[in-house]
């Protein structure tokens, strides 16, 4: 799998050494998950809007649609701005809006419950506001050390593991949209 990835054109400018402040290992990770989860949200929305997928109750819950619209781009944003070089104006301005559709759609999550109850999955919540500010403080005092840690937590945890979620349990919204 390995070997295959790495024949493509992409690939070898995302795992220089140079410049890049996570592992080729995460590197192969950022790029399988954000490809992977970006290609599946892609595939249920489209089946959804065609029609192909059963209708569904939950696209007429404004707070459910709000976490869609904002969490759906969030996942290649975060990717490329992990592979990206870093430092620069683009990184930082689009780093903002990266966070600022985390914390959107963690926010929206708060007002969406199964069964009129929260879920297991809304401890993401929390851990995205927690997070999310320390991002912040990291890189306003130059920790960049802290900075990275945090961006890979959400990235991989509080984005990856609900995405993931999302699609692999029966009557998730994602689900259906991808497997009915």
């Amino acid at each position: 799998m390995t070997a295959l990835i790495a024949k493509l054109p992409f690939y070898e400018a995302y795992t220089k050494s140079d410049g890049f402040d996570i592992s080729k290992l995460t590197r192969l990770a950022v790029m399988i998950i954000g490809t992977g989860l970006t290609l599946l949200s892609l595939i249920a929305i489209g089946r959804g809007i065609l029609g192909f997928a059963p209708s569904h109750p939950n696209v007429r819950n404004l707070a459910i649609m709000l976490h869609v619209s904002t969490v759906v781009p969030a996942i290649p944003l975060g990717a490329y701005l992990l592979l990206a070089p870093k430092g620069g104006k683009r990184h930082k301005q689009l780093g903002k809006f990266w966070l600022m559709l985390m914390v959107t759609t963690a926010s929206s999550a708060i007002f969406i419950k199964t069964g009129g109850s929260y879920s297991f999955i809304h401890i993401f919540v929390p851990m995205t506001f927690w997070a999310s500010y320390k991002v912040i403080t990291s890189a306003r005092r130059g920790d960049m050390k802290t900075h990275k840690k945090e961006i890979l937590s959400l990235y991989l945890g509080a984005l990856t593991i609900p995405g993931i979620v999302a699609f692999a349990l029966p009557g998730r919204l994602m689900n259906v949209l991808l497997f009915w």
